[in-house]
């Protein structure tokens, strides 16, 4: 538990200052009486009294009497917090309601389609802020089809490596042209496959996607449309988002998957099964080389290696030879 004391995570379920304050002080004292409650506290009695049968109502303390004599014990709070947290969660229920009902009449007032309640086009600055904004919300699932350019500059996803390690489950497909970035593979894509997300690559991406929660994705547009429209579409449920669920699910089956297990089979050495990976992807010998930080001539040597390993003459027959062996 952080610093914060106790009373102050009670305020945050709905207990008002002062009651939090003379249930924490009845936790530390004992059983104790409205008086030396007060006392303690330099309360009156008036106010010591009107907390008390305040905490009485939530279910958090009970009373050996009806006079302010009477001692005063704290509760199992079980059924009580669950109580305040259920007519807490219903308060941010209805608080959220609201504000989404500001927020279309708002959309109404400046003369915006109702359409745009399904579709919302954002440009300039407001981009970045808001894909950090959703990707930091996300619960339990982000879809992505994953190809430059970036609005984000193609730096290192921190957030996505942090949702990983809380549970949430990435899937994403990558285009060769991502893959063939080496900074962009070394700062972005490695961490992530590491940290669990789950990846496969495709010569390209139908689109550039993402999809939170399957409750609403944003869509990029392409290498050529964005040097003259920097904009981001956000779309929320509707036969559009399902559509581009399906078109990830599709890829997604058509993809080549890519692994970054530490689990080497003893006849591989690691860079080796890197290699394999890599070729797996499509990319270029160039692209293997340089991903690696390794010459063309090492990566030939290694590349011989595997062919001898495999018994194989052609790319071919080393891919066959290490799906069965499960090289990769």
């Amino acid at each position: 538990m952080n610093d914060r004391d106790l009373s102050a995570y009670l305020r945050d379920l709905g207990v008002a200052q002062r009651e939090a304050e003379l249930f924490q002080a009845l936790l530390q004292a004992g059983r104790s009486n409205a008086g030396n409650l007060g006392e303690l506290l330099g309360w009156e009695r008036a106010e010591v009294e009107e907390a008390v049968g305040r905490l009485i109502d939530l279910g958090l303390v009970v009373a050996g009497g009806a006079d302010g004599a009477a001692p005063l014990s704290p509760t199992e709070p079980s059924i009580a917090l669950d109580r305040l947290v259920h007519i807490r969660s219903a308060e941010v229920r209805e608080a959220q309601l609201a504000a989404l009902h500001a927020y279309r009449a708002y959309r109404r007032c400046t003369g915006a389609q109702t359409t745009d309640d399904l579709v919302e086009v954002v440009t300039g600055p407001q981009i970045v802020d808001r894909i950090w904004q959703f990707e930091k919300a996300v619960e339990s699932e982000v879809v992505r089809f994953d190809s430059p350019p970036y609005h984000t500059d193609g730096g290192a996803n921190d957030v996505e490596v942090e949702n990983l390690g809380r549970g949430v489950e990435y899937r994403v497909v990558y285009s060769s042209s991502a893959v063939q970035n080496g900074t962009y593979y070394a700062v972005n894509i490695e961490p992530c496959i590491a940290a669990g997300e789950q990846a496969r690559v495709l010569s390209t991406v139908p689109v550039k996607l993402t999809v939170f929660d399957r409750r609403l994705a944003i869509v990029s547009m392409s290498s050529v449309e964005a040097e003259s429209n920097e904009a981001l579409l956000l779309v929320r449920p509707s036969s559009l988002l399902t559509a581009l669920l399906g078109l990830f699910e599709t890829a997604w089956r058509s993809g080549h998957p890519m692994h970054l297990s530490q689990q080497v089979p003893p006849a591989l050495r690691p860079v080796q099964r890197r290699i394999l990976e890599l070729m797996g992807t499509g990319v270029t010998d160039d692209t293997i080389a340089q991903l690696l930080g390794i010459s063309r001539r090492t990566l030939s040597r290694h590349t011989e290696r595997l062919y001898q390993l495999a018994g194989a003459t052609s790319r071919f027959q080393l891919a066959l030879h290490a799906a069965r062996k499960e090289w990769i």
